[in-house]
């Protein structure tokens, strides 16, 4: 019936301009290639611990709704990552969602984001999706938090959320605690979301202390952990706080494999935690191996990657690429990157191979 009108008419005056303008989160595919774009644990389950999460999976009913709170679940975590009892849980799909959430309930007429940048890229898009506008306040030169220049931000701004990585990424540092704890007190009407993805490889935590603050929420993720592909990340903030939240949760939003799957492996959270701590050796390994390399500046980090500056850094992306090693060029995404990229710490023999190539890219 509506032959006559021009292609992509609709969507043109349906979806919104700053949508359209936007590209997608890239993930670029990774067939045969080492992986180390996106800060994967690169170690898969035993086979005998696979197994077992094979059978645990094999009774789930998927023909039933999961619980949205699922208690059982909820308290494991509780344990397995020591929140404090005062803390309420708020579970969701990764920590992106739980991002999303935060943004959609506090989004007022004018309600303005916060965060130190380079950062995680999903704050501004979030706040984007939600209608709020993000406002990024540049790092230092030497990539730490300008403290003076986040306070006035507050001031001028009054921001509904401020998000402080704790390490950040992309750049790998640890936030001065002191100067994070000044930004707090000077946003009593904010709610200051500290996101600890990386936890395991920096062994800090703001955890135990959210019970201090009115305004502090941790944002935590079983990703890093080893636990990518299955999708689960937490808030951990005051009752009050969370109640809110939960009314934006989607309806059974972490679904019952999930749920199974970190029910199960939660029982072996050790088995993790050696991981993360082999992790943490390699990654002062990889450092120090990548340093000694021509041309190179390695920045410090509490994570389980390393940001590094090159002579060019897409000549490196492509060459490495060429030998079949996938990085992340971070050069575009910030003017306090430029010429940098991304290393995902991997498993001895996949830093070996990133260091060879990393070498001959460099000779080039």
């Amino acid at each position: 019936m509506n032959q006559g009108l021009p292609k992509g008419r609709a969507l043109a005056a349906t979806i919104r301009p700053d949508i359209q303008a936007m590209s997608s989160y890239p993930v670029p595919d990774a067939t045969g290639l080492i992986k180390l774009d996106a800060m994967e644990n690169p170690y898969p389950l035993p086979p005998e611990l696979a197994d077992a999460l094979g059978r645990r999976l094999a009774e789930v009913a998927l023909n039933r709704y999961p619980s949205p709170r699922p208690v059982a679940l909820l308290d494991k975590l509780r344990r397995a990552m020591k929140v404090p009892d005062a803390c309420a849980l708020l579970l969701g799909n990764g920590s992106d969602e739980l991002i999303s959430i935060m943004s959609l309930a506090t989004a007022r007429p004018g309600a303005k984001v916060l965060a130190p940048v380079p950062g995680f890229v999903m704050y501004k898009m979030a706040a984007q999706f939600a209608n709020q506008t993000f406002v990024g306040v540049p790092l230092r030169a030497d990539l730490s938090l300008d403290t003076e220049a986040m306070l006035a931000a507050i001031e001028r701004e009054r921001p509904a959320l401020i998000y402080l990585a704790y390490p950040n990424n992309p750049t790998g540092g640890l936030f001065d605690d002191a100067a994070m704890e000044t930004l707090i007190a000077a946003a009593p009407d904010s709610l200051v979301v500290i996101d600890e993805a990386y936890q395991p490889f920096a062994e800090k935590t703001w955890i135990d202390r959210v019970p201090r603050y009115e305004n502090v929420a941790v944002l935590r993720t079983v990703s890093k952990l080893g636990l990518a592909g299955i999708r689960l990340g937490f808030l951990a903030a005051a009752p009050a706080w969370i109640a809110e939240f939960d009314k934006v949760r989607p309806p059974y939003n972490v679904n019952v494999l999930t749920q199974a799957a970190a029910d199960f492996l939660l029982d072996h959270v050790a088995l993790f935690d050696s991981q993360a701590e082999t992790l943490r050796a390699e990654r002062a390994r990889l450092a120090e191996a990548v340093a000694a390399l021509p041309g190179t500046t390695v920045f410090p980090s509490a994570g389980n990657f390393l940001l590094v500056r090159v002579p060019d850094a897409k000549q490196v992306f492509d060459a490495l690429l060429g030998a079949g090693v996938l990085i992340k060029n971070v050069s575009a995404m910030h003017p306090l990157l430029d010429s940098c990229v991304r290393l995902t710490v991997g498993s001895p023999d996949e830093n070996q191979r990133l260091v060879a190539a990393l070498r001959d890219a460099l000779a080039e």
